[in-house]
């Protein structure tokens, strides 16, 4: 399967810890997010990352948001969502982790999209 120009993920680095990401947020474009995401956190004590540029996002996106939670919460951290696409609260309110991106549990804090 060929990869579309759609496909390809971007975060991209705003300054001072700030985030966006612009890409789908699904299975074949997480495991770039993350690889992405190794490097340009790494630096950071407090990471915001805004979702408004996601077009589509799936339980592979939702995952990842969990991932850097725990990455988060292991290292120390804190991490803020902004604008989480209402796929994945969707997705998270079925798999009872709403709580975890609203940051009622960890280091982190989130808003939904409209």
């Amino acid at each position: 399967m060929r990869r579309k120009d759609r496909d390809i993920a971007c975060l991209e680095d705003l300054g001072h810890g700030k985030f966006a990401l612009r890409s789908d947020l699904t299975f074949e474009t997480v495991t770039s997010v993350l690889e992405q995401s190794e490097r340009l956190f790494a630096p950071h004590e407090r990471i915001g990352i805004d979702m408004a540029g996601v077009r589509q996002a799936d339980s592979a996106g939702l995952a990842l948001l969990l991932e850097w939670l725990s990455w988060a919460r292991g290292a120390d951290r804190q991490i803020e969502y902004e604008n989480i696409p209402r796929q994945i609260i969707a997705v998270a309110e079925i798999s009872a982790v709403t709580g975890l991106l609203r940051g009622k549990r960890g280091g982190a804090t989130a808003s939904e999209s409209s």
